[in-house]
């Protein structure tokens, strides 16, 4: 005889999936139309001597859909990211890329010149290089012997 665990919930997961279906088909949505969702991109914060840089995934965006702020100390980033439409007598099968509005926040130390932030946007990816004030840089100081 072999014993077998019994999971009282395991199917709990596969009825969720199946009742989201039903909503979905019923109320109008399937996965064959572009999903508006929530979606954040995928940000590193890096730090050297000189400056901060963020690099965010932004991946199929045009440069004109993309928002980069400063206000009260805090960057912020945001933009939307748009639906392609299909052309005449072209419809969508199956769509998995999310559609989205976004905005991410970074609070700026106050250290920082605000003045002399610079964004650039290739290949997907945008970089916001946020220059440190004089004074926050790393210096040698000098030891003089009297």
């Amino acid at each position: 005889m072999e014993l077998v665990r019994f999971e009282p919930f395991a199917g709990f997961g596969n009825l969720r999936s199946v009742f989201n279906g039903l909503f979905d088909e019923n109320l109008g949505r399937s996965s064959t139309q572009p999903s508006v969702s929530k979606w954040y991109p995928a940000v590193d914060v890096l730090e050297s001597k000189d400056s901060y840089l963020i690099r965010a995934e932004l991946p199929g965006m045009k440069r004109e859909d993309i928002k980069v702020e400063v206000k009260d100390g805090t960057l912020v980033l945001s933009g939307e990211r748009k639906s392609e439409k299909p052309a005449d007598g072209v419809e969508y099968r199956h769509v998995e890329r999310v559609t989205a509005k976004f905005w991410r926040s970074f609070s700026l130390p106050e250290t920082v010149k605000q003045d002399g932030i610079e964004a650039t946007y290739k290949d997907g990816i945008l970089e916001i290089r946020v220059p440190k004030a004089e004074e926050a840089k790393p210096r040698q100081i000098e030891i003089s012997v009297h």
